[in-house]
Formats: C-alpha cells, structure tokens, sequence
C-alpha cells in the first residue's frame, strides 16, 4: 500500500482562502460527482509521521500574524483512492488537502495521506495502518463502501471519520459524511419556492439511488414545511422514450406549482423540453432542480430559463479553484473542495491547547465556514450546509437568494 506521510509548516502569511471558522449561532447513492478531469500529483514531501469546547468565533486570515497556541502533537489520516480507476480524482484531492496544509496547518499538525486503491478492501487496510500510527482523526474515504468498511475499525479504536462520500447510508456513530447530500439541497430550492408562495408539487426523478433519495427528501421537507405533493414519476435513465413519465407529469400540470427535476446534461435538456412539448407551461409552473444543474449552458433550452436549483457560494470556490490552477496545473474536479475543508478543520481543532476530535467537538452547533460555505456536523452523522439558489437564464446563472452566512436563525 502507497504510503505518503507529510508535515507542513503554517505560512507566515495567509491567503484569505485560508479562511475557516467556527460560526457564531445555535443549531437545530452517492450523489453523481461532479468530477472534471485527471491531474498530475502534486510535490509531497516525504517525511516519517510525527509522533474543547466550542468558541464564538475562530478566524484563520491573512492578518493573523501570530499563530493561535498550538497543543500537543496531531496526527489526522487522509484515506483516499491514490491508485486504480479513480487515482485522478484522489490525487486531486489530495493536492486540495495540501493547499490546505500551507494556509492553516499549524506546527503541531501532521497529514498521514494513505492508498485506499478505491476499493473497500483497500480502504479497510488503510484504516488499519492509519490507526497502527496512532491518528487522532481520520479524513476520508470517498466511496460509500469505503466508508462503510473504515468505520467499524475506526470505531473500535475510539477515532471519529469525516468522509467525503454523499451517501446518507455511510453514516453512522462516529462516522460522518462530508458531502453534498441530495437531502438538503432539496430541502433549500423547495422551502425556498415554498416562500415565494409555492405549494402544490411534482418530481420526475430517475429510478436510480439518487432519484430514490430525492423523492425521500421531498416528502420529508414537504412533510416539515407544509406543501403538496400531487404526483410523483420516476423514469429509466437509460431508456430512449421518457414519453410516459413525462406525459403523466403533464396531465397534472394544471394543479402543480413546480416540478422537480433532480437529472443533469443532455437528458436534462431534453426532459425539459420535453415537458414543455408536452404542455408544461415553464413560464407559470416553475422547474426545480439540484446541484447538478451547475452548468452555464442551461440556459440554451428555452424550457429551463427561469428555473431554480441550489448551489454552495461560489466566491470562495473560485479563488481555491485558481489557486489550485496556479499550484498543479489544471482545474480541480468539483468534489476537491472537500478534502480542502475536512483538512482545514482538523488543522483548526489542532490549534486548540487541548485538540479534540470527539463527536461533540466536531458536531459544534455553531457549525464551521469553508470553501463551500458553512457547514455543521449533526449527530446523526450527515452534515447540514447553506446554499444560495440560481436561477437559469439565457446568459448563464443568477444568485437570487445568498447563501446564510451564520446558522444563529434558520437557514431559509
């Protein structure tokens, strides 16, 4: 197994992508990943491993000139695919880490980078060595069976996993999933439509994992907010006529407020299209969709202007993203982030005189701000976010509600 271990000294100076906080306030499938391309390893040195209670606010940015107190020494494992099919995507990931690394490590912190091969078996061997080395945390993995096969061994040696998958089933005690859950961006784009006077509902969803876990957290934000669900249809992705599906939405039109329409690329298109043909009128029963409509050309199909879907902020992820071009060479995939924002967090809780990396520490209600925006940890393991909503038009996507800044009052 592929072995990296690296320790990184905090720059003097750091960016303002740098910035990750603990956010003032009180709290409360895998998701198709959007993956770009492959990207060349960044420099790693070589080195052998090293051997609280939530505050108001803990601001990591370019005036801080003189570091926070630094505790005892720690070490966090980064599990990720390294080898194999998806090599590309963990070696970006782990490039992302790295930036991370530079703008908020501080001395006391060690990153253990280790090969999951993209396989649970990998992964189980990986989580194994990382505990072998006395890890305080372990980052990753980024499959959802990964995940599922570090988390007894982390359990049995009292380590908390923050993952990257996007599955809600990988989550269990001590195990949380970092990523972009269909479940709250459905919740954001419907409770925001539901303010905007909204309240009869329809979903076309594929029949896959994904449209069964949006069709789920439909009714449940329904459920909770108040709104109709009039008609639900489900259709093969794979099928060449979605006529069927597509006409029995239709039929109900005349009683529907909005449509969820959780599918991206061409098929989205053409659904779209479709929809209208079929006697959907776009401009009065308005088109929902998820974070996979992030695509500047949406707005080539007459049906999708003036839909809705939600995204994170996007001001923050574009400075990552050119810094990431800077350092490797190419653009991050989407999913980057992530590894950036998990990496970030255990370097900020490192900085405490007393670093914890219990679940309570690592649930603060207060929640934490990062690439995509703030986030908090919930006990059962998910992770709540704030997105803005976008509306298409014909010259690419508008923010037209920001994402929350705080988790002091609701998100929506």
């Amino acid at each position: 197994m592929r072995r990296l271990a690296a320790r990184f000294r905090r720059l003097s100076v750091l960016p303002l992508l740098g910035a990750l906080l603990l956010v003032g306030g009180c709290g409360t499938t895998d998701l198709p990943p959007i993956l770009g391309g492959t990207n060349r390893a960044a420099p790693v040195a070589e080195a052998p491993p090293a051997q609280a209670a939530p505050q108001e606010q803990v601001i990591i940015s370019p005036e801080m000139a003189v570091p926070l107190q630094e505790g005892r020494p720690v070490r966090a494992a980064l599990l990720l695919p390294l080898s194999g099919p998806s090599a590309g995507v963990g070696t970006a990931m782990l490039n992302a880490a790295q930036l991370a690394l530079f703008d908020t490590a501080p001395e006391n912190f060690t990153l253990l980078p280790l090969d999951t091969r993209g396989t649970p078996d990998g992964a189980a061997a990986a989580a194994r060595h990382a505990v072998s080395e006395g890890v305080d945390v372990i980052l990753g993995p980024l499959f959802s069976g990964d995940v599922k096969a570090t988390g007894p061994i982390a359990r049995q040696a009292n380590l908390n996993v923050v993952s990257f998958s996007t599955d809600r089933t990988a989550a269990s005690q001590g195990v949380f999933v970092l990523g972009f859950l269909p479940g709250p961006q459905v919740e954001r784009v419907v409770s925001y439509a539901r303010s905007q006077g909204m309240s009869r509902f329809g979903a076309l969803l594929p029949n896959t994992e994904y449209g069964r876990a949006v069709s789920q957290a439909m009714q449940e934000t329904l459920r909770r907010g108040g709104g109709t669900l009039v008609a639900t249809e489900f259709y093969d992705p794979n099928a060449n006529d979605l006529g069927q599906p597509v006409r029995a939405i239709a039929a109900q039109a005349d009683s529907l407020d909005a449509i969820l329409l959780p599918d991206e690329g061409l098929r989205l298109r053409a659904l779209a299209s479709q929809l209208a043909v079929a006697g959907v009128d776009t401009t009065r029963v308005k088109l929902l969709g998820t974070m996979l409509w992030d695509d500047p050309r949406l707005g080539q199909e007459p049906a999708l202007v003036g839909a809705w879907y939600p995204l994170p902020p996007s001001a923050q992820f574009m400075e990552f993203q050119s810094r990431y071009a800077q350092s490797f060479g190419s653009r991050p995939p989407r999913i980057a982030s992530l590894a950036y924002d998990a990496t970030a967090l255990a370097a900020v809780l490192a900085r405490r005189p007393n670093p914890d990396f219990s679940t309570a520490s690592l649930t603060n209600p207060s929640g934490f701000a990062g690439i995509d925006g703030i986030f908090r940890l919930l006990p059962n393991g998910t992770a709540e976010r704030g997105f803005a909503v976008l509306e298409v038009t014909r010259a690419g996507p508008r923010e037209i509600s920001p994402a929350p800044q705080t988790f002091e009052r609701p998100v929506f």
